[in-house]
């Protein structure tokens, strides 16, 4: 929530060049780029350093993303654990087909959980580059968000006192439920929402990946995807009804169907195991425009949400610290505002790009499953053209790499 002033605060406030709210990728990722340069800024956060360091949430990462991670120095564990996947397998009508992208582009996929990458970045800004973080802080409040010194008031979790921090700069990084993005205001900015009508739960196993690449099947029953996250841990997923209750996917039913929309001629069986997570995803996406106001910046999901449909938020996650920490940097030290001033525009350019791809490739994912033969026969036209065409493959390829544009 915003307030026009801190009320009921305890002591005198603390300044910083910048706050950032939220410790995931895109808010640790602006505080390591801030900190290299000697920036003074504060992170808070709202779970506990051990709660998002066992997180699980994504794990596929672009390749410009880890090179712009790697020239800021935050890649060296990444690039020593990371799998490297160069191609991915389409499964329908009984069928497979292999899909070799690094061969069309010469790049490649890195697969690191994201819980991996946050415990790499929140060591980095709080260990090794001294930066300060706050762990647990409760009822976050942003305050005068347009004027020349805007602040943030949150509660102890010690004390139980309410705190007030002020800075130049506030990065909004919490999430697409955090409060940085509420406090916008109404009458300023443009949310634009897409509903794929679909679920997926989202599943992860106690077992080994039971391919050696990222699968996606097409079936009449519904979608399914096999994604390694580990030598020990594999995340899958089943198209189910929006709104369905995990509970009503017993290990028995979830393998069943996993089987079964997976299955193709000569392909392996499935290494199964103990689900140790299940829940639902309501598949949408949604974009706010413009990604600032006043001295406050969005980046990551706060700004715009995408499905894991391709992939993709992850990455424009790290787009958006990218450029928002080097525009921050550019600001304070040398009073350049370039880098702010575009942010938004920049930003949006990827972020639309990403959602127009993945409502492309949820309608050849879920159209089998549609119940509409017109549907059902255009997916089933799009998937074979990727493996007729070399024009349609490399364009494939391009996007689902994101090598369209350079990070």
């Amino acid at each position: 929530m915003t307030a026009a002033s801190p009320h009921g605060s305890s002591g005198a406030a603390q300044g910083f060049s910048a706050v950032v709210v939220g410790a995931g990728p895109a808010g640790l990722t602006v505080g390591n780029i801030l900190r290299a340069a000697g920036v003074g800024c504060l992170v808070l956060e709202t779970e506990t350093r051990e709660f998002i360091e066992r997180r699980p949430r994504a794990g596929v990462i672009e390749e410009w993303a880890v090179r712009g991670l790697e020239r800021r120095g935050l890649a060296r564990t990444l690039l020593e654990r990371a799998q490297r996947h160069t191609e991915c397998e389409f499964r329908f009508a009984g069928e497979s087909y292999r899909f070799e992208y690094t061969r069309l582009t010469g790049r490649h996929h890195f697969v690191y959980p994201q819980q991996f990458l946050v415990t790499d970045l929140v060591r980095e800004y709080a260990d090794v580059r001294g930066g300060e973080i706050r762990f647990g802080v409760r009822d976050v409040r942003l305050h005068g968000l347009e004027s020349g010194r805007p602040s943030v008031s949150y509660v102890c979790p010690d004390s139980g006192e309410r705190r007030v921090v002020e800075a130049e700069f506030l990065a909004g990084c919490d999430g697409a439920r955090g409060v940085t993005r509420a406090a916008l205001p109404s009458g300023r900015v443009r949310v634009a929402r897409h509903d794929y009508g679909v679920g997926w739960l989202a599943l992860l196993a106690e077992a080994p990946p039971s391919y050696d690449c990222v699968v996606f099947g097409m079936h009449p029953r519904g979608f399914a995807g096999h994604m390694a996250r580990s030598p020990e841990v594999t995340r899958y997923y089943l198209q189910c009804p929006p709104g369905d209750d995990p509970g009503n996917w017993p290990h028995e039913r979830v393998w069943a169907e996993l089987r079964e929309r997976l299955g193709a001629v000569g392909a392996p069986p499935l290494k199964e195991g103990r689900l140790i997570e299940r829940r639902v995803l309501d598949m949408h996406g949604h974009i706010v425009e413009p990604m600032a106001c006043g001295r406050l910046f969005l980046a990551g999901d706060a700004a715009h949400l995408t499905a894991p449909i391709a992939a993709k938020g992850l990455n424009l996650a790290l787009h958006d610290a990218f450029l928002l920490g080097d525009g921050l940097v550019a600001y304070l030290t040398e009073g350049d505002e370039t880098g702010l001033s575009g942010y938004s525009a920049t930003c949006l350019a990827r972020a639309w790009d990403y959602q127009e791809f993945s409502q492309w490739l949820g309608e050849m994912y879920h159209g089998t499953a549609s119940g509409d033969p017109y549907r059902a026969g255009a997916a089933l036209a799009r998937l074979r053209r990727l493996f007729v065409s070399p024009v349609a493959a490399a364009a494939f390829a391009e996007q689902y790499l994101g090598t369209r544009t350079t990070g």
